[in-house]
């Protein structure tokens, strides 16, 4: 896992008004240039719909890159299509003779620039175990996990830091785990703890 110091760059005059707002509503960051323009962001904890707005926020203030996400093919050859594809939409076929870890490890191959993040838990309410898709969609298209905590008792993102899946989940998942240690969602209630085996089971939701 990388320990590089964070990343300093300047900010463009859109990025300083929503860095403006991000400190305005109390949050701070510590941002760690990823290195590389292939990557899937894993974002943990995951307890509150709040998450989401105060996670879009700062991925405007700092230097991240629009996110990929994928959908049904069907609503690619709707009137949506274009639209669709425009925002970073990626069709997928989801049906039982399709791999989707296949599909999502081509899409990354034949890209240059290519970021989806993901929920572990792959749901708010408090869950036993991560969903295993994020580790093996990275391992399949050998590129690394970028992870991301949102700590509500210190009001701190931290995001950049890197693990190469290797394809020893225990392994990796020491390294995971250490990078989320401490880290506090907004409702305490339903934040799992982070064993030492990911279930295996559905790809998880994009973020």
């Amino acid at each position: 896992m990388t320990a590089a110091a964070p990343f300093v760059f300047k900010r463009t005059f859109m990025q300083k008004l929503w860095y403006a707002l991000f400190r305005l509503i109390g949050w701070k960051a510590e941002y760690y240039d990823p290195g590389t323009n292939k990557y899937i962001c894993v974002v943990w904890p995951h307890t509150s719909n709040l998450d989401f707005f105060i996670g879009f926020i700062f991925s405007r203030a700092y230097p991240l890159p629009n996110p990929n996400f994928f959908a049904k093919d069907s609503v690619f050859k709707s009137w949506l299509g274009p639209l669709a594809r425009k925002v970073g939409g990626i069709p997928v076929i989801r049906d039982r003779s399709t791999n989707f870890v296949d599909q999502v490890a081509a899409e990354f191959h034949r890209r240059d620039k290519m970021m989806i993040a993901i929920t572990p838990e792959g749901t708010r309410k408090l869950t036993e175990y991560w969903r295993s898709g994020f580790y093996y969609m990275a391992l399949a298209a050998k590129i690394p996990l970028v992870l991301a905590s949102m700590d509500y008792s210190k009001h701190l993102i931290v995001y950049g830091k890197t693990v190469m899946p290797t394809g020893d989940l225990d392994a990796d998942l020491v390294l995971i785990r250490e990078f989320y240690a401490g880290v506090v969602g907004r409702h305490i209630e339903r934040q799992g703890e982070i064993l030492s085996l990911i279930h295996i089971s559905e790809p998880t939701r994009p973020y």
